[in-house]
Order: C-alpha cells, then structure tokens, then sequence
C-alpha cells in the first residue's frame, strides 16, 4: 500500500468511514479526483482492491497504537 502522510489535511474524528461509518483512519484519492475513507479494518480489508485504484492513499492507522502526547503528560 502506498502510504502519503498530508500534514495540511490529517484526518478528525468527524471524518467516518464510507463502509461502516466508523472513525476513519485511511483516506484513498482517486484517479477521478474523489475519494474513499476507511476505518483501519476496512482499509486492510480492502487494501489490494484500493492499491489497484488509488493515486494517494493517507494511511493514519498508526494513530490507533501510538498515544498522543497529552495521555502521556496526564500519566506523569
């Protein structure tokens, strides 16, 4: 999977998945100039179908593993 990671427009919690409406974690870009979000599980789910298709795919799954900064102050 080719992975773009777009600091000007990283996905927010409003952003749901068009399969299941989760919170979305991949955006895949179109040829056509549209675009698909994904939830993690539907984006690996679907992953050799979208490489097939996509022109970016933004994957910010990573999220889902790695706490944010703010959990970690509140712990010290």
């Amino acid at each position: 999977m080719t992975t773009v990671l777009t600091p000007a427009s990283p996905l927010t919690a409003a952003d749901r998945c068009d399969r299941c409406g989760a919170q979305a974690y991949l955006r895949v870009v179109l040829a056509s100039g549209g675009e698909l979000l994904f939830c993690a599980h539907h984006g690996r789910k679907f992953e050799p179908e979208l490489k097939k298709i996509a022109v970016e795919i933004q994957d910010e799954s990573g999220r889902l593993t790695t706490p944010n900064a703010t959990a970690a102050e509140e712990e010290r």
